[in-house]
């Protein structure tokens, strides 16, 4: 692990070092170091403190005219400087979530072929097949306890990508390791190339990716296939999260994997557990049961319906039956309410399907339902319309407002919007961060309903309990963990979720609700420690800088 203190002797020496960025402390080596370690008059001679340097790196990101060209000053101190980057990264987690995650990453996704400078991470293509364990053996890390892969076709709300989209696992795991310690060594980025299908990508010569299209059915599942048994057999320690997957796929191989190997997909899981801890908590706000709520959900893709199960889940636990839970969830796709007359819904849709006259749009849903929150997952901007947001109002005191799409450009409704449309009496949460609102002199901190709050916690408790699984049980248990977290301090400013400039102790208390599951299951082959928060802590990643003499 990285927190290991190494000998000079394990060092590489003079410019190779430097070169190193996991290593390599730039001017902040002390002439003790520059002397035993070949670096005097390769750096100028002033030895800078690391929180020096910190500061220097956050007035330049200040200092830059965008938010892409924030992301790639970050990317390109990532690829120098690993420990100073995370120790940035962490201590400025509310300004800089936005850029190293939602919503700049999804431009620089749809720039990366333009901004591709260092690869990160493992490119495996559809004419990899029967090679991908030769691939995995390329990485030069054996012990990799975390995985995010992706095959780029629905990246955030903006559709299908192609190999761009390796600027999702990239970013996700910067966020492990930033909000949760998980070592960065031990991470690997994983980009799935079967083609893709968007004619833009397919015509621009310096796209990075294969320009064919998708790989579909049977050869497509076997791909998947050996690179699942493969990087199970390579690295048997690592947790893989499926990120970004098409709604025909997401589904289906979260359900063909879950039960073989430690996986689990964020888009259906970590958003329902991130959407029910913000429910726990604006019901506590309120002072309402979740068993009372009727809960209107705009899309019926792998986000939707995973928050729905995760829900209908959790009614269940507090004394309500499977189908009276699920009379309180309904469905809006894009052809209207999903409902049993329908004949074109698939499989999963038919499970939320209620016995329920048709109705074409949001509008007329939410005047016929009158819920007591409505919750997009759609990618479509707009949805949450002047109308929608008066009507929600009208009908409950304080209506609950969740635009979860991601990135800004495809929320169902802005912050501003949905205030001032509910009279100020709107609890809003937003998949990506909008900035505080003032109406009528009163002013507003949106809460962030974003999966950085789970996921990274998530993966401390499984690397900590070396667990076999991932199960919905954890993330419901990650729910309650989150919503724990949440302040008065918060409610006064409107926020259900905690602020993320706390999100590595927000981290830390998930990982152990996650761990105490893996013990209680018998999910895990190791004895419980008998100080498990200490034992999660310990495994940490610390991003400050090491003497090295």
């Amino acid at each position: 692990m990285s927190n290991r203190k190494q000998s000079i002797a394990e060092l590489p020496k003079g410019i190779e070092l430097l070169h190193e960025p996991s290593l390599n402390k730039g001017t902040s080596f002390t002439a003790a170091e520059r002397d035993a370690l070949g670096l005097r008059g390769l750096l100028p001679p002033r030895v800078f403190s690391q929180a020096e340097r910190a500061q220097h790196v956050m007035n330049n990101i200040r200092r830059k005219p965008n938010n892409l060209e924030k992301y790639l000053y970050l990317i390109g101190l990532q690829d120098r400087n690993e420990k100073l980057f995370y120790r940035v990264l962490s201590d400025n987690m509310a300004e800089l979530s936005p850029i190293v995650y939602t919503p700049t990453v999804g431009l620089a996704c749809q720039e990366y072929s333009r901004i591709f400078r260092r690869p990160r991470g493992l490119f495996i293509s559809k004419y990899d097949r029967n090679h991908i364990k030769e691939i995995l053996l390329n990485w030069p890390h054996r012990d990799v306890r975390v995985i995010v892969v992706t095959d780029g076709e629905r990246i955030l709300g903006l559709g299908d990508l192609g190999a761009n989209g390796m600027g999702i696992p990239v970013g996700k795991l910067s966020l492990y390791t930033a909000c949760a310690g998980i070592d960065p060594g031990t991470c690997l980025p994983i980009m799935i190339d079967v083609g893709t299908n968007n004619k833009e990508e397919l015509s621009d010569p310096s796209y990075i990716g294969l320009q064919e299209g998708r790989l579909r059915g049977d050869q497509y599942d076997a791909l998947l296939d050996e690179f699942m048994a493969q990087t199970g057999k390579l690295f048997p320690r690592a947790m893989i999260q499926f990120e970004d997957f098409g709604n025909r796929n997401a589904f289906r191989l979260l359900e063909r994997y879950r039960n073989q190997y430690c996986m689990f997909n964020d888009d259906i899981q970590g958003t329902a557990s991130m959407t029910l801890a913000g429910l726990y908590s604006a019901l506590r706000m309120i002072g309402g049961k979740l068993t009372g709520q009727r809960l209107v959900v705009l899309g019926a893709g792998g986000a939707a319906l995973g928050i729905g199960s995760l829900m209908i889940a959790a009614m269940v636990g507090e004394g309500l039956s499977a189908d009276e839970a699920r009379r309180r969830l309904w469905f809006v796709d894009s052809k209207g309410l999903v409902v049993t007359s329908r004949t074109d819904l698939s499989e999963h849709k038919r499970l939320f399907a209620q016995d329920h006259p048709f109705h074409p749009d949001l509008i007329a849903v939410v005047e016929a339902v009158k819920p007591t929150a409505i919750i997009g997952a759609a990618g479509q901007p707009g949805t949450f319309t002047p109308a929608v947001l008066t009507a929600m109002a009208q009908i409950n005191k304080r209506p609950i407002i969740f635009a979860l799409s991601n990135p800004t450009s495809q929320s169902e409704c802005t912050a501003e919007e949905a205030y001032n449309f509910t009279d100020k009496r709107a609890i809003f949460a937003s998949g990506s961060q909008f900035p505080q609102v003032t109406v009528d002199g009163q002013t507003f901190v949106p809460g962030q309903a974003n999966n950085s709050y789970i996921f990274p916690g998530v993966g401390l408790g499984i690397l900590a309990s070396e667990a076999s699984r991932v199960t919905d049980e954890m993330f419901a248990a990650a729910a309650k963990a989150l919503d724990e977290q949440v302040s008065e301090e918060d409610f006064i400013l409107g926020r259900i979720y905690p602020s993320l400039s706390r999100v590595r102790e927000v981290s830390v208390n998930i990982a152990l609700a996650v761990a105490k599951v893996a013990f209680a299951r018998g999910l895990t082959a190791i004895p419980k420690p008998p100080d498990l928060l200490g034992h999660i802590k310990s495994k940490m990643y610390d991003p400050t800088y090491k003497e090295y003499v």
